[in-house]
């Protein structure tokens, strides 16, 4: 009698109290946003927890193909539930570079600081200095793939400024702003960030999940 009851209540309670997913990154500055933003009820761990160390493929010519490939090589290497983005910041004046290579735009050591300074060095005569933030994400739940999208415009300033965040931060000012996304708090610059954006549109998808 007493199973029968406990059944009836385990029956009704929600499928999923806790959603637990594999953020494909071991970048602790993008985990900590993706924590910040979807705040409880999910588990996001970081290759780091599942203890992968290797280099993912990036071998595709968009920042949609990029988040693709990384998702499905986790999704297909471990089974786990997973999502991966790829961001790619885009300069009108340098045709759309360095876009999709943006993290190794200086090098394959990916390295920020070098990668900031050879922009600011193409861009030192340059009066246009209009630009945006392009992140794509891909979601896989049990093999199905779904890709979100958040775009900011904003511009290239001449010079670093701020310490916070990580990539291209410091010379990029979007668009309605004074302070570049080095200089925000984290709350400000996930409401609207590139990658904010796009997390929002992945929260809610997630959020949909949960109570299917």
């Amino acid at each position: 009698m007493y199973r029968q009851i406990l059944n009836e209540v385990f029956l009704h309670l929600p499928k999923i109290l806790i959603m637990e997913l594999v953020f494909v990154t071991n970048n602790n500055y993008k985990l900590e946003e993706i924590r910040h933003i979807l705040g409880e009820g999910f588990n996001i761990r970081s290759l780091n927890d599942i203890g992968f160390q290797e280099d993912i493929p990036e071998e595709q010519p968009t920042l949609e193909g990029n988040a693709s490939q990384k998702a499905f090589y986790i999704y297909n290497t471990f089974g786990v539930n997973c999502f991966a983005d790829d961001t790619g910041l885009e300069i009108d004046a340098l045709g759309g570079k360095p876009g999709v290579y943006s993290a190794r735009y200086a090098g394959e050591e990916k390295n920020s600081e070098a990668n900031m300074d050879k922009v600011l060095l193409k861009m030192a005569k340059i009066k246009n200095r209009k630009a945006r933030f392009r992140t794509v994400i891909s979601l896989i739940i049990d093999g199905k793939e779904t890709q979100f999208e958040g775009v900011v415009e904003g511009v290239i300033l001449h010079e670093k400024k701020g310490r916070m965040g990580f990539g291209y931060d410091p010379v990029f000012k979007p668009d309605g702003f004074n302070e570049t996304f080095a200089e925000m708090n984290l709350t400000t610059k996930n409401k609207i960030s590139h990658r904010g954006l796009a997390m929002q549109k992945l929260v809610q998808h997630l959020k949909t999940l949960r109570h299917e």
